[in-house]
């Protein structure tokens, strides 16, 4: 991002605690909008697209994991970043949220402190690379502009699909995306490519990763795909 103030939407129909976070984001300079549920919050995109939404997970009506997955699908919105905010916390609920298409969660209670932090983090994910064209994970770097994976032990040696692969999940950090979505990612909507073609590229990446410890980033979602989360 720019160094602008980022335009935060807070969807969640508790007003007390939509308030809360609306004057601890402005305290910090970003420009804040509320919403009470889906449709105040699909009018209030439609009117100014948000860098990020906080999203309340248990709403009445439209709930916030179906906006998200609705969100999700439409071209126009689906690359903006979503904080699930919520106090589910089993492993069934965070795959499902994943899988929905949300960036991370913050559960409930937090402190203004946190939320902020977590905001700042979304959304240099989100706008990944610097002013030199690399992107940052943990202890991994991108130069997208001479195409190499760089660590403190050397270089990464990655075949092409296994670099367009590691930028992609680089650029995208966190969010879970199954087979066919990395294949039109990728590969690209033309390229007709069984899915099984992931998972042989999948295992190549780990294993180029592996000779630097760095396996584990390239994550399994059960039942869904794949995802990338470094180590912070």
């Amino acid at each position: 991002m720019s160094d602008r103030a980022a335009n935060v939407l807070v969807v969640d129909d508790e007003a007390a605690i939509r308030e809360m976070i609306e004057f601890a984001l402005r305290r910090v300079g970003m420009d804040v909008r509320g919403a009470g549920d889906a449709r105040q919050a699909l009018s209030s995109i439609s009117d100014c697209k948000p860098d990020i939404i906080l999203m309340d997970w248990m709403m009445p009506g439209v709930s916030g994991l179906d906006l998200t997955r609705r969100l999700r699908r439409d071209s126009v919105t689906s690359d903006i970043p979503i904080i699930m905010l919520t106090a589910k916390v089993t492993e069934d609920d965070r795959v499902a949220g994943l899988e929905a298409g949300t960036d991370d969660y913050v559960v409930k209670p937090f402190s203004p402190r946190e939320l902020i932090a977590r905001i700042q983090a979304v959304l240099r994910r989100a706008s990944p690379a610097d002013a030199r064209g690399r992107i940052t994970a943990g202890k991994l770097t991108l130069d997208t502009l001479s195409r190499r994976a760089l660590v403190d032990t050397g270089e990464v040696r990655l075949g092409p699909t296994e670099y367009r692969l590691l930028e992609f999940f680089m650029s995208n950090q966190g969010r879970a995306y199954s087979r066919v979505q990395l294949l039109d990612h990728v590969w690209g909507t033309n390229a007709y490519l069984e899915e099984r073609t992931v998972d042989v590229h999948i295992r190549r990446l780990r294993k180029a990763l592996e000779k630097h410890g760095l396996s584990h980033c390239v994550q399994t979602v059960r039942g869904h795909g794949y995802r990338f989360l470094a180590e912070d």
